[in-house]
């Protein structure tokens, strides 16, 4: 069955969805030996433990089965639909574009905080000690227990990356929501129908909502609402020529 059902995706989408599951299973199959969500989650720019690599492979990677399944639930459901309409090519850029989007959206604001966050620990008499502390400490991956406020939220910014496709699939719910704005979706809590226009719009203003609200989650709602933006705007630029479009 779940043969069946790979054949029948087109090739990008199915090829997005392969890499996802097995990135997941190894992270599970070496979690004794190596954090592959360090390594391949995307840290910030003034993190110690951040790479270059990382804008990219951190949207292969996902926290828990959960996690997996919802992204790519969305991937099959809506981003295969856009495959077909689009072609392999200009849906590929697509799901790359909007997912790197998403980063520079989510690094770029936690980057500055943490540049904000840095200058008053050096503020401190003892702030150069303290910062080349905290630096060795996160490339470590310890846990500092006596931290203060300022140095608490220094060492989860270093040490905690962003890992997941949730960018990309934003991305594509955009696209999808602006090219069939009036398809009927039924939702699954509550098992209610409502137009693809009407969730997706309510999806977006909850991430810019919670993009700037603390809500106790580690979900990263500006790399939600950064990857609908990218989707937006690439919708709205290939809109223009029609005949190759849509």
């Amino acid at each position: 069955m779940i043969f069946n059902m790979l054949s029948n995706l087109p090739q990008v989408t199915k090829n997005f969805l392969i890499i996802n599951v097995l990135m997941l299973l190894a992270t599970y199959a070496f979690q004794n030996q190596l954090n592959l969500i360090h390594m391949l989650g995307a840290h910030n720019f003034l993190s110690p433990k951040f790479e270059p690599y990382q804008m990219v492979t951190h949207f292969f990677m996902h926290g828990n089965l959960m996690h997996l399944f919802f992204n790519m639930f969305a991937l099959v459901m809506f981003g295969a639909h856009l495959e077909r309409i689009w072609g392999a090519k200009r849906f590929f850029w697509f799901y790359i574009i909007s997912a790197l989007g998403a980063f520079v959206f989510y690094a770029g604001y936690s980057t500055y905080e943490m540049y904000q966050f840095k200058q008053e620990i050096l503020a401190r008499p003892d702030g150069q000690e303290v910062l080349t502390y905290l630096n060795q400490i996160i490339t470590e991956n310890k846990f500092y227990q006596n931290a203060t406020m300022v140095e608490h939220y220094y060492v989860n910014s270093g040490v905690t990356p962003m890992v997941g496709a949730s960018g990309a699939i934003y991305g594509i719910l955009v696209g999808f929501a602006m090219l069939f704005p009036n398809t009927q979706l039924m939702l699954l809590f509550p098992p209610i129908p409502i137009k693809a226009k009407y969730l997706v719009g309510f999806l977006m203003i909850i991430s810019l909502y919670f993009s700037f609200v603390e809500d106790g989650s580690n979900i990263a709602h500006l790399a939600h609402l950064g990857g609908g933006v990218i989707g937006f705007v690439l919708v709205k630029i290939w809109q223009k020529d029609r005949k190759q479009f849509y």
